[in-house]
């Protein structure tokens, strides 16, 4: 709306000497001022004068009790405007009370940016979420139908003594649907629900924002928070159908097994379980021996591996050799410990108190790595001229893989010196660029997959992912610590959602125990986290 103080048609101009576009107003007098009559003005001492910037004028409204003065503060116990005579009454001198210009330009502010968040964040957020629910709903159908085709095939082969027991797995892949579709329904009601209550909010927010009556606008308060993070998001593990070769004797036991749908919700704010204080400075990676202990490793100026229960009681600490910095660390399915050594170009095994070189790379610095299901163990390196980079897998000592191009010939990553890894438990192998910000995810045959940069309600963030790790459900989980936040997709790139007001302070070092627990290592506190991020 275009002020009128600004229209051509209709210049606002000083009452006293018609200089156009004057900065103040008195209220009590209802004249405007330039700032050459100001003074001029305030020199009639026969009257009160009560001066505010133009574009306030109205703000602070006369008294209904004393018509001759001006309404200064607003009394927060009743919620009205009061001037210094009221605030002096009896009625008044004990309220709590705000300045009532001071009161409207914060509250203003407030609104401005609930409506900024509101409209560019929180709101498209909900509609992507809403957009997604036929997606998953159609997917509920296709995924069912395969199922049940594969029940058909079995089916045939055994003829007419096992369709008693195959209509009867038929209905327990309805009654999953059911199950699904009433968790996806679920969920459609809850984003529709908080859609129409944002929306409302905005309309509210913009009528609130073109008001100047303070009554109104002392009342809002702010809901912004409650939306900022989407309503309780579920986790559904697949049901699956697994064939059996036929006997006649065992028939039930030979048609197969159908595994049972599971929902799994994430919770809104994950909750930190343990908090550990650690010896190392510049705290970079965390690696779980156990569900119960962890081992840790510091930055430049800290050599020494250092073990901790979930007490924070120190075990054991190992002092590298060489004396340089460990960087990157991977426990063995043995309970070994491994670490690289970007420096000397080496990636070494610790047994006891004991540390041997493993494996030396000529013209290659080896940085993250992980050991696999198979028991092999995954490294990522660059290049000593930084121009190339990849990932090697390796039985023992043997170099058995090398996964460095696409199928275009196009290098598939992005060379950098702070690069993590993990294999995801369809055997994917997933890559943290924390200087290209990406992660890179490529099947075992080194095929690859996708790649993400961040959520997509925000592709213009910047996003520097430092380590990265996987949990049983196939999520992948990754470090962004700048944004002090943690990422979570699923193992097909889809966004789930990032944890970050858990009190995460530059999270860097992940890793997940067995029970789906997070550990993260926080870089400037030297803190290890655990975290329970699932209901």
């Amino acid at each position: 709306m275009e002020d009128p103080m600004y229209s051509l048609q209709d210049v606002i101009r000083c009452d006293l000497c018609e200089t156009p576009v004057p900065p103040k107003h008195c209220e009590i007098c209802h004249i405007h001022l330039c700032e050459d009559c100001v003074g001029k003005h305030l020199s009639d001492e026969s009257k009160d004068h009560y001066l505010v910037p133009f574009k306030l004028r109205g703000i602070r409204p006369k008294c209904t009790t004393h018509s001759t003065t001006v309404c200064t503060d607003l009394c927060t116990t009743c919620n009205i405007p009061v001037c210094p005579l009221c605030d002096a009454s009896s009625e008044h001198k004990q309220h709590a009370k705000e300045d009532i210009l001071t009161l409207f330009k914060t509250k203003r502010k407030l609104m401005q940016k609930d409506l900024q968040d509101l409209e560019s964040s929180i709101h498209p957020r909900y509609q992507e979420a809403a957009t997604n629910i036929p997606v998953q709903r159609a997917g509920v159908n296709k995924r069912s139908q395969k199922l049940t085709t594969a029940l058909d095939k079995q089916g045939k082969a055994l003829h007419t003594e096992i369709d008693t027991i195959i209509q009867g797995m038929k209905s327990e892949i309805n009654d999953m649907d059911t199950q699904h579709i009433a968790a996806i329904d679920q969920q459609e009601v809850a984003i529709n629900h908080t859609i129409t209550e944002i929306t409302q909010i905005i309309l509210d927010l913009k009528r609130l924002l073109d008001t100047s009556d303070v009554c109104l606008v002392s009342r809002y308060t702010s809901r912004t928070e409650e939306f900022r993070n989407l309503p309780a998001q579920f986790q559904v593990t697949l049901p699956t159908f697994t064939p059996q070769e036929i006997n006649r004797e065992q028939i039930h036991e030979q048609i197969g097994s159908l595994s049972k749908l599971a929902i799994i919700f994430l919770l809104d704010e994950p909750r930190i379980l343990t908090d550990i204080k650690t010896e190392c400075s510049d705290l970079c990676s965390v690696s779980c021996l156990s569900d119960s202990e962890l081992w840790t490793c510091g930055g430049y100026d800290d050599n020494i591996l250092r073990l901790y229960n979930l007490q924070g009681e120190l075990l054991r600490s190992v002092q590298t050799k060489s004396r340089n910095w460990p960087r990157y660390i991977a426990v063995t399915r043995s309970g070994d410990l491994m670490l690289s050594d970007p420096r000397d170009s080496s990636i070494k095994l610790v047994r006891g108190t004991q540390i041997q070189t493993l494996i030396t790379l000529r013209g290659w610095r080896p940085f993250g790595m992980c050991t696999t299901s198979s028991g092999d163990l995954l490294v990522i390196m660059t290049r000593n001229d930084l121009e190339q980079t990849k990932v090697v897998r390796y039985s023992g000592s043997t170099e058995k893989q090398s996964i460095q191009w696409d199928d275009q010939d196009k290098p598939l990553y992005t060379s950098g010196e702070y690069d993590y890894l993990s294999e995801n438990r369809n055997l994917d192998i997933c890559v943290a660029e924390c200087a290209a910000g990406a992660v890179v995810v490529v099947s075992a045959a080194g095929k690859l997959r996708f790649r993400y940069t961040g959520p997509p309600s925000t592709p213009r963030e910047s996003f520097n992912p430092y380590d990265i790790t996987t949990d049983s459900r196939g999520n992948i989980l990754m470090s962004d610590e700048y944004k002090h936040r943690i990422h979570i997709i699923d193992q097909d790139g889809h966004f789930l959602r990032s944890i970050h007001n858990s009190g995460l302070q530059n999270p860097r070092g992940l890793c997940v125990d067995s029970r789906d627990n997070l550990f993260v290592a926080e870089y400037w506190t030297g803190k290890v986290k655990k975290l329970q991020y699932y209901k």
